[in-house]
């Protein structure tokens, strides 16, 4: 099959784009490499199945393909803050796009949507029928947002334009080639510890969050395109499966939750650093809980995340370091 994977050379895309080679398919990278890196990507080029692409997704997209993974979008606090208005083009326009695409070439499409559609969460754990508590004009809505009304355009094109939709909502994964300045914990805690610099945590550290491994991640995001049902729905019902598969919404992330302050200790003993914690004020609208409820996931996927915390910190650990002798 040919595959589109916009964001290609990010983090999240970098890692899909290498599965989708490895299962033998053909893969198109999109990215305009705000945040993406051809570093991440470097490894594929000569592949004869592998074709990159320099694109933005605020423009159309003209290719030929089966399935398109929409990923395009600065996804951390430092990036998507750093030009609001862009992040908000990239989520709705790049919606807008990959729908257009799919329509016309009658491709799937499945959206990379976020846990931060549940803004600061007054349900715990999240499950997908929550609609979410959003601050719409602070500093974190440009991606809160931009994701709701991106999920909103899918679920249109569906109803309107019976395009084959998938929609995931991701919470926090990490694991090889995140960016070492993208201000996310994990990335952050590991870049101080092997400095040797103090941790710095927001907040008292009690908040908590659920880290998946990337592998996992990346798993679910296949099973969730992969999957296909005959079964009818009551009509408009859009979280049961119906023809042309189940479209979600789905949540992928990992159900243990991790306090901030333990995440930490984790790295520091990981990495044997001699770092101290120190605590700072605690962000605009930054939520003091995450974690995904994957009863949906583990129902129709079969999916649920393998790679331990410990295991997968290691492996992100290794990275890091051998990043920083490169």
């Amino acid at each position: 099959m040919n595959f589109l994977v916009t964001g290609g050379a990010g983090f999240i895309g970098s890692h899909l784009c290498e599965r989708l080679i490895k299962d033998g398919h053909e893969v198109v990278c999109l990215d305009n490499f705000f945040t993406g890196a051809k570093n991440n990507i470097v490894h594929l080029m000569g592949q004869p199945r592998f074709e990159l692409l320099r694109h933005d997704v605020t423009e159309p997209i003209l290719v030929e393909v089966d399935w398109i993974f929409n990923l395009a979008c600065p996804a951390s606090p430092i990036h998507y803050q750093y030009n609001p208005v862009k992040t908000t083009k990239v989520s709705v326009l790049g919606a807008l796009h990959a729908l257009g695409l799919a329509k016309r070439v009658r491709a799937r499409v499945l959206q990379a949507s976020t846990s931060e559609v549940y803004g600061d969460p007054d349900m715990h754990p999240q499950k997908e029928e929550y609609w979410g508590n959003v601050n719409p004009i602070g500093r974190r809505s440009c991606y809160d947002e931009g994701k709701r009304v991106a999920e909103t355009l899918f679920f249109d094109y569906l109803r309107q334009n019976k395009v084959d939709v998938k929609v995931v909502r991701i919470f926090n994964t990490y694991g090889p080639r995140m960016r070492p300045d993208d201000g996310r914990v994990v990335s952050n805690f590991i870049v101080q510890a092997i400095r040797g610099e103090d941790i710095t945590i927001y907040g008292d550290g009690a908040q908590t969050r659920s880290f998946c491994y990337i592998d996992d991640l990346v798993e679910g995001m296949i099973r969730m395109m992969d999957y296909e049902t005959g079964e009818h729905p009551r009509q408009h019902d859009y979280t049961k499966p119906h023809l042309s598969g189940f479209p979600g919404p789905v949540n992928l992330g990992n159900p243990f939750e991790v306090p901030v302050v333990e995440l930490a200790r984790k790295v520091i003993r990981l990495t044997g650093s001699a770092s101290k914690l120190v605590f700072e004020r605690l962000p605009e609208d930054d939520p003091r809980k995450r974690c995904p409820d994957i009863s949906k996931a583990r129902e129709f996927l079969h999916w649920e995340p393998k790679v331990a915390i410990d295991e997968g910190l290691r492996k992100t650990i290794d990275y890091f370091r051998d990043s920083n002798d490169k």
